[in-house]
Parts: C-alpha cells; structure tokens; sequence
C-alpha cells in the first residue's frame, strides 16, 4: 500500500475529469423521443486518475465515501471488457476514482462512470472517438435498463445540450442565466424503478400518459424560448418551472420527502421548484429572483458558474 500511496503523489499517466449534470426539462419523455434540455454541472464531479506500471490491475477507491462505489465500477468494468473482447488479466496498473457525485441523486453519477472508463479505454487504443458515445451508453444500461444517452451525450461533451434520442443534439450557445439552484431532497431517487412506473401508467392509463408527455413537451419549448431572451422574465419562469414540475406530481414520483423540501424552499424564497432527474428523490431545482438568503439549512449549488451571483 505504501508504494501506492507514493505512486499517487507523482502525475498520473492519464487523467480525466467528467462533470455531473442537471436537467432543466424534458425528464421521461426524452425516452419516447421528446426533446431534453441538459445542462454540464462542473461543481460535481468524478475524475478518473491511471497509474502505468507491470504490476497487477487495481482499483483504488474511497470505500468509506463510496461504499457501493468499488461494486459499480467493476460490475460496469466487466461490461466493458466483454464489450471490447478484453481479459482483467491484460489490465495492468492501478486506476483510482474520486467522485464528488451521490449516486440516486439525479446528477448523472452513473454516465460519470460510465464516460470515465470509455475515455480511458480509447486513451488505452481500445476505442475510436466517434465509438465512444455508443460505447457509454450501452455500458449506461447496466443501472437503467434501458438509457435515452442524455447523461452521456452532455457528459461526454461536456456542453450545455437539446437532446434527442432521434435526432441527435445541438449545443446551447448564449442563453440567459436565471437564479437556479440545486439542492438535495434527502431522499434517494432510482431510476430504474421511476422509468419503471411511467412505463407502467402507459398500459394502465395511455391518455393520461400520452397527455403528461406533451405537458412535459411543452414545458421544454418554454424553457427553450426563455433561454434565448436576454431579459429574464420571472413570470414565464415560475410558469415553466410550475408546469414542468406538475408532469412529476402526475407521474406519481413526488413522496412526502421531496413535498417537504419543496415546502422549505418556498418558505425560504423560492419562487418555484421542480424535480430534476428521474424524481422519486435525488435534487429538486429551484428558481429564484434574488440570491437565496443565509439561512437556508440546506446547500444551495448555483447551477450557472457565475462569479457575478453568490
């Protein structure tokens, strides 16, 4: 161990960085080809450092951290080495992990992992550029069942995103920045299981499923709009916000937790919230027309890094 500790304070060989994410609009019905607006989350992160050598492959990770942590990685590792006709035993050196990313909290720890491990494998010559996308995605299948790609796209290139699953992506270039915030719930959110119940809401109650998608539908073509107006308008904001997050309350993905915190935050000033990522927990984004006061008893994480706004 000590020698490995003494290899990690010399600059590793390769090093990546891959920032988390967070979704204005577009949650669940990007999978049945709906447009998602998705934005990089540079604060969160997880970066991935390999150290050459002869040695046997190891993983080195903060399991007090991350206690799920070193079970992810290898369960997504193995996929990988499958995917790409590989044996463990022709890794050799040793990989860390530090991740700044809770997973279930709607902040893409998975494509985190999923984008580290098929950069380092195309920086290893095992992967092309243009297969990399394809490659994460696929591994990304592994904790969703079935992944629309917009963690990885936005992930992977690390640019502010209108997502389709059919029709690709354009990059958000000069949009306006209103006061939004993340924070956490308390709760933990799992994809698969709220991916599972919006499935299952469409063979119970088709029309009332088809007619949350275009609730959600619109309140992506909002926000898009709102993005490209210099001026912030709050009124069509809260609107947004209100319409956007009314599709999670419908979908059934809104527990007592998350109604607490939404309660707190519009009792500190909030002027409206909504659920971001799948729901069912994880991070609830807030809107604001002037920066949240003190005392708040949660974190509040900007999610515009703008050193104009505290």
């Amino acid at each position: 161990m000590k020698g490995i500790l003494k290899k990690f304070s010399e600059t590793p060989d390769i090093e990546i960085q891959v920032p988390g994410k967070w979704i204005l609009a577009g949650e669940h019905t990007v999978l049945r080809g709906g447009n998602a607006l998705v934005f990089p989350l540079t604060s969160r992160f997880l970066k991935l450092n390999y150290y050459k050598s002869d040695s046997e492959f190891e993983l080195c990770l903060d399991s007090e951290t991350h206690p799920e942590l070193e079970l992810t990685v290898w369960s997504v590792l193995e996929r990988a080495l499958k995917k790409l006709n590989i044996k463990r035993t022709a890794l050799k050196g040793t990989l860390t992990f530090d991740s700044r990313i809770l997973f279930g909290s709607g902040m893409g720890a998975s494509a985190t992992l999923c984008v580290a491990l098929t950069r380092w494998f195309c920086q290893l010559g095992f992967l092309q550029e243009d297969e990399c996308y394809d490659f994460a995605r696929d591994l990304e299948n592994l904790f969703h069942g079935e992944s629309s790609g917009v963690d990885v796209a936005v992930t992977l290139h690390n640019q502010p995103l209108l997502f389709s699953r059919h029709n690709g992506f354009q990059l958000l270039e000069n949009y306006s920045k209103p006061l939004l915030y993340l924070s956490h719930t308390g709760e933990r959110g799992v994809t698969k299981d709220c991916v599972d119940k919006v499935k299952k809401l469409f063979t119970q109650n088709k029309e009332k499923a088809e007619h949350i998608d275009l609730q959600m539908k619109k309140s992506v073509e909002l926000f898009q709009a709102l993005l490209q107006e210099q001026k912030i308008q709050p009124e069509k904001w809260i609107q947004a916000m209100q319409l956007a997050h009314a599709c999670f309350y419908d979908w059934g993905l809104v527990n007592e937790a998350v109604r607490r915190h939404e309660e707190d935050l519009l009792r500190f000033g909030a002027s409206a919230v909504k659920l971001t990522g799948s729901g069912g927990g994880g991070f609830m984004l807030s809107y604001w027309t002037e920066p949240p006061p003190e005392n708040v008893t949660f974190e509040m994480i900007p999610c515009f890094n703008d050193p104009s706004r505290k």
